[in-house]
C-alpha cells in the first residue's frame, strides 16, 4: 500500500467517524430544532456526489468513505425533515 492510499483512508476514516456522534445523539433524542437543513441537505448532496465520483475514478478511500458518511448524513437529515 503506498503513502498516498495510507494517507486516504486515515483521512476518509478521520470524516467518516466525525459524523457518528451527531447521528447517535439525533436518534437517541429526536432533537434536530439546531440543525441547519440546508446544510445538511448540501452536506447529503455533495456526499452522494462524492460517492458517484470515487466509483467513477475506482478510489477505494473516497468510495468507502463517502459510501459510509452518506449513511449518516442521510439519517441525520431524513431525522430533520421528520420532526420539522
Amino acid at each position: 500500500m503506498t503513502t498516498e492510499s495510507i494517507i486516504g483512508f486515515i483521512a476518509a476514516a478521520s470524516t467518516t467517524v466525525s459524523f457518528i456522534p451527531q447521528a447517535i445523539k439525533t436518534i437517541k433524542t429526536r432533537q434536530t430544532k439546531d440543525i441547519s437543513l440546508l446544510m445538511y441537505a448540501l452536506l447529503t448532496f455533495g456526499v452522494l456526489m462524492w460517492t458517484i465520483y470515487g466509483i467513477m475514478v475506482n478510489d477505494l478511500p473516497v468510495l468507502l468513505a463517502n459510501g459510509i458518511t452518506i449513511i449518516f448524513a442521510a439519517i441525520v437529515l431524513v431525522l430533520k425533515i421528520k420532526h420539522k
